[in-house]
């Protein structure tokens, strides 16, 4: 069998494979220089690193990345996210709705100028924007992945007084004064 055979290009201009659900990569400068857009949702379960904080991996994220470059000639890219997830509460280990929504500029450097701005940061000076590695092949899961880490809290809990233990009781005790015992001892 030929290739011309087995693809049919020439007769039907067809292919019958099943379409496949690559992970967008752009090149980060040149998507910022023409001012391009990419938008699109993509499933919670397709971020591993984002698996180990959630409760449940069910759930779909809107993303929109748009390029550009401002008055002062540096490149960026203007990342948005949205949608819910269900992270798991470190207070009483049960899933809790959590809405995810990050809007942020993203400015593009090479390293020497993320080195000079590194020793400036730690000199005391505050950068406007965050900055990252300007890179030919960007994967943009793994950018919204790593942004979306970011905007995470450190140890999600439900509100005061909201969380249920498994025998159903109010997980907010009132709390005692471990020396309170000593007081005791200290009256008699």
């Amino acid at each position: 069998m030929t290739f011309a055979m087995a693809f049919d290009t020439e007769r039907r201009k067809i292919y019958h494979a099943r379409l496949m659900h690559a992970r967008p990569f752009i090149d980060s400068l040149d998507f910022a220089r023409n001012g391009r857009r990419i938008s699109g949702e993509v499933q919670i379960a397709k971020l591993p690193r984002l698996l180990d904080m959630l409760e449940n991996p069910q759930g779909l994220l809107s993303y929109t990345v748009q390029g550009g470059v401002d008055q002062q000639g540096t490149h960026f890219l203007d990342v948005s996210v949205a949608g819910q997830c269900r992270l798991r509460c470190q207070r009483c280990l049960n899933g809790m709705d959590y809405p995810v929504r990050i809007d942020t500029r993203l400015m593009l450097r090479d390293q020497a100028s993320l080195d000079v701005l590194d020793s400036k940061v730690a000199g005391g000076e505050e950068e406007e924007f965050d900055s990252i590695l300007a890179d030919a092949h960007l994967d943009v899961l793994d950018l919204l992945e790593e942004e979306i880490l970011l905007g995470m809290p450190i140890a999600p809990k439900h509100e005061l007084g909201a969380c249920q233990v498994a025998d159903g009781k109010n997980a907010q005790r009132e709390e005692t004064n471990p020396f309170a015992v000593l007081a005791k001892l200290k009256r008699n």
